[in-house]
């Protein structure tokens, strides 16, 4: 009966954790930033426990994004829209993570390949007021995309992977949510 009790007892507190733990993840709609920014979209997407939040200013075609994602701080985030195809390859990308001096770095990468280097390059647009976070357990990207050649459609990728190494993004899994993380986003109609 004891065994019984303690096997109850175990079953229960894992099963009452895993529900806190979904709990705690926010959807985008009721999520509030630290920074007390605030953005007219949202979606959460649909692997990575990742939401993008935007504001488009159709003015100047530019468009103020936040991305999150549930991450580890010995791993890193990325996201990235694709002007010219769907999927990783072409991808024009944010990414951040801790570096080896324990600052939040973020910076701007294209995706030419499906080995890319993951250093610092330009991108086939501006990207400005680029910075990134770490709260409660999640890396948000913050920035400004744009002007961005009177398109509002695009396909998008975001990614997350466990390792960097001298400062430089390492390899993510290449099966499950990983291959099935990319979408298509309309900034004008958020």
């Amino acid at each position: 009966m004891v065994v019984i009790s303690s096997v109850s007892c175990f079953t229960f507190t894992i099963l009452a954790s895993l529900f806190i733990f979904s709990y705690a993840q926010v959807p985008c709609s009721n999520y509030t930033f630290v920074s007390h920014q605030h953005f007219n979209s949202c979606i959460d997407l649909p692997h990575l426990d990742a939401h993008l939040h935007w504001t488009y200013f159709p003015s100047v075609n530019k468009v103020a994004i936040a991305y999150r994602a549930g991450q580890d701080p010995s791993g890193w985030i990325a996201w990235a829209i694709n002007p010219t195809d769907t999927g990783m390859v072409g991808s024009q990308a944010l990414v951040a993570f801790y570096d080896s001096n324990g600052s939040i770095t973020t910076y701007t990468t294209p995706i030419s390949s499906y080995s890319p280097s993951m250093q610092p390059g330009d991108l086939s647009f501006q990207v400005s007021n680029m910075s990134a976070e770490y709260t409660n357990n999640e890396m948000i990207i913050f920035a400004v995309l744009g002007p961005l050649n009177n398109q509002t459609n695009f396909n998008h990728a975001w990614q997350a992977g466990d390792t960097v190494s001298n400062n430089i993004p390492q390899m993510h899994t290449t099966t499950g949510p990983n291959v099935l993380s990319f979408g298509e986003i309309d900034f004008l109609s958020g």
